[in-house]
């Protein structure tokens, strides 16, 4: 995407006249050297470029070392940290209260795949719009390198010993539970997993983003498949990725069946190029296909695995009126006692 140039010395400004510095928010608590505060910059830089209301967006996170780095960005937006696991139903609330809200779920892999599994499957069954980031580390950094439900089979910890269960997919708990976007990604990718945020950002449903993010406290060492070192050196994108913003004009020169458009619901389009393998991400069967294959064969995989804007999102399905519930009067919102009582009356 095509960044503003300063203009009379002045700092580069977007499409709504805000900086980048203007989308960020505390200071960073967390490791020096973190996956997350990576995905932070990243966050930071999409919403930037997408030219993002900060009013207009909703941070949402659990319990967790995840869950602390919605005050690292947007600071203008609004916020909201839950009981741990319990961060989709009270997004679920959130959004039909306003459903013009963009929300920013930041969850880890232990709030999303032990405590919080039920309710993450739930939120994705209903297709509640909103972008969910999963910060996967394997580990429960807060509470000092256990194992979650992430680890995979053998993972040796220091303080926490060797891993013998097998791992959650919460790419492949997504797919089933029919989730619309589906991706994977590493904090160390700043590019994918910057263009994947965009694109989650314009989905209109469940927008799921597995993003491996190396603690750097109790999983970093080499033979970790959380680490650094592991996820250079194993990453294999599925393609290579471009978000298109509405705005901007395509053109693009490319040889048939080499790379592949989705258009989003609003104008924005994705560009998905081919690489060493064929692989369509509008076919769900194809991607559970490939995401059971590469956990047989331990393969680290990124990229976007399934699109589909087909099903209605939650606030289609239960008909909510365009303007927000939070916006209408007592009057629109509480039927009036006569009103209750012909209700009623067709139940007796």
């Amino acid at each position: 995407m095509t960044t503003p140039t300063k203009t009379n010395g002045k700092p580069n400004t977007n499409h709504i006249g805000l900086t980048q510095q203007e989308y960020r928010a505390g200071e960073t608590t967390l490791c020096q050297g973190c996956g997350h505060n990576s995905i932070t910059g990243q966050i930071i830089a999409a919403a930037y470029e997408l030219s993002l209301a900060p009013h207009q967006v909703i941070k949402m996170s659990g319990i967790g070392c995840s869950s602390k780095t919605p005050a690292y960005f947007l600071g203008r937006s609004h916020g909201f940290n839950t009981l741990h696991g319990r961060m989709p139903s009270v997004t679920t609330g959130a959004i039909l209260a306003n459903r013009h809200m963009l929300a920013i779920g930041v969850s880890g892999d232990g709030d999303t795949g032990s405590i919080g599994l039920g309710q993450f499957k739930h939120m994705v069954r209903r297709n509640v719009p909103m972008v969910y980031l999963i910060e996967n580390n394997g580990v429960y950094g807060l509470t000092k390198g256990q194992h979650s439900a992430t680890a995979d089979v053998g993972q040796h910890l220091k303080y926490a010993g060797t891993n013998v269960l097998p791992p959650i997919d919460v790419c492949i708990e997504a797919l089933v539970a029919d989730c619309g976007f589906v991706a994977r990604t590493f904090a160390g990718d700043a590019k994918q997993v910057r263009e994947l945020l965009k694109a989650a950002m314009k989905f209109e449903g469940t927008a799921v983003i597995d993003i491996i993010s190396p603690c750097v406290t109790f999983n970093n060492h080499d033979e970790s498949t959380k680490s650094y070192t592991y996820g250079k050196e194993h990453e294999e994108r599925i393609q290579d990725l471009l978000f298109i913003p509405s705005f901007e004009e395509v053109q693009v020169e490319y040889e048939e069946g080499d790379e592949q458009f989705v258009r989003l619901h609003d104008g924005p389009m994705i560009k998905l190029k081919k690489l060493d393998r064929e692989y369509d991400p509008t076919n769900k069967w194809r991607a559970l296909e490939l995401l059971e294959q590469a956990r047989d064969k331990h393969e680290f995989l990124t990229g976007l695995f399934y699109i589909n804007e087909s099903r209605q999102t939650l606030p289609q399905v239960m008909k909510l009126a365009d303007t927000p519930l939070a916006y209408l009067p007592e009057d629109q919102l509480r039927p009036s006692r006569e009103a209750f009582m012909r209700v009623m009356a067709d139940f007796a």
